[in-house]
């Protein structure tokens, strides 16, 4: 697409780096997604053995915007330093910015005392209140929220969300009406267009059509069942929910604060996501099958997710 004489990338897509919990094991990872809108990277959590994820499905860690970090369990933040310490390495210039609990700040201050003395970036910490559904950033084409969860610790999900695109106008519209150059441009504002004499020329809703959808990404781990969190990501297209257990260790999971893959599908029919995806998964479920079939049983569109495989929203809605 063309925007002011520069092609605009449409991108929104997912790429999935681990998909186990506590204890790693040779086929999982720890918990980190890397997630690109319009060309645009974030990370969301950075276990350890991020950086080396990122390398292998091509993403250029220096193209990272900013990090979210959903809490301090050691599965979802160990890789952080060593990938601010590796992008110094680098060369990185530009500021990176970390949304993360209280106390981050805390953490990467005694890390520079020892280690990166001397980073040649600017690391701007960002404190997320646990407690609150805010939002966390913003800028041209993307807002963040803040899902509070239900975990052993101050723990926030994180709802990534497209802002709505600008208005496209007809053709057949501009021609059948003459439309002019600020005629237009009104129209693209939603605005209706009116004559010389100011006479209604015709209605907006005549005269354009939104090109796409705004799309949308939930990404909730770790936590207990929370109705609240799953109304706050209604209509989502892609919800992550951590399911690191399945019913047959229910009492587990309640006890640790994680959720059974029956649990997370009871989140996603609550909020009516398009689809889910589950991940975190135990080390004792060598294979997660089980797993998808009791998140199946009331939620169909369930998936495991797939380490370093892609999941894109197209801008048409249509899920691949």
């Amino acid at each position: 697409m063309l925007h002011g004489g520069r092609t605009v990338t449409m991108t929104f897509k997912i790429t999935v780096l681990g998909t186990g919990s506590a204890r790693p094991t040779i086929e999982r990872h720890h918990s980190a997604h890397a997630l690109n809108v319009h060309e645009q990277f974030y990370l969301i959590d950075c276990g350890e053995g991020t950086q080396t994820r990122l390398i292998e499905c091509g993403i250029n860690p220096l193209k990272l915007n900013a990090a979210f970090i959903t809490h301090l369990h050691g599965d979802h933040v160990y890789g952080l330093l060593p990938l601010i310490s590796s992008m110094g390495l680098m060369g990185r210039r530009t500021p990176f910015h970390v949304y993360a609990p209280s106390p981050m700040d805390e953490v990467m201050k005694n890390h520079y005392k020892y280690f990166d003395t001397n980073l040649p970036f600017e690391v701007v910490y960002h404190e997320i209140d646990t407690t609150k559904h805010t939002m966390v950033y913003e800028n041209s084409v993307m807002e963040v929220w803040s899902i509070p969860l239900r975990h052993r610790l101050p723990t926030s999900g994180y709802l990534f969300r497209e802002k709505t695109p600008a208005l496209n106008v007809r053709k057949e519209a501009i021609e059948k009406y003459k439309l002019g150059i600020a005629q237009i441009t009104a129209a693209k504002r939603g605005e209706d267009i009116f004559d010389a004499d100011g006479q209604l020329l015709a209605r907006n809703e005549e005269l354009t059509y939104m090109p796409y959808s705004p799309r949308s990404y939930a990404y909730c781990s770790d936590t207990l069942y929370s109705a609240r969190a799953a109304g706050l990501v209604k209509g989502v297209n892609i919800l992550y929910h951590e399911a690191t257990f399945g019913e047959d260790n229910k009492a587990m999971a309640k006890d640790t604060g994680h959720s059974t893959a029956l649990q997370a599908a009871k989140a996603a029919v609550k909020a009516k996501a398009d689809k889910l995806l589950i991940g975190h998964f135990s080390s004792r479920y060598k294979d997660v099958s089980v797993l998808v079939e009791e998140a199946q049983a009331i939620f169909p569109a369930t998936e495991a997710a797939e380490e370093l495989h892609t999941y894109e929203i197209p801008a048409n809605r249509t899920l691949q």
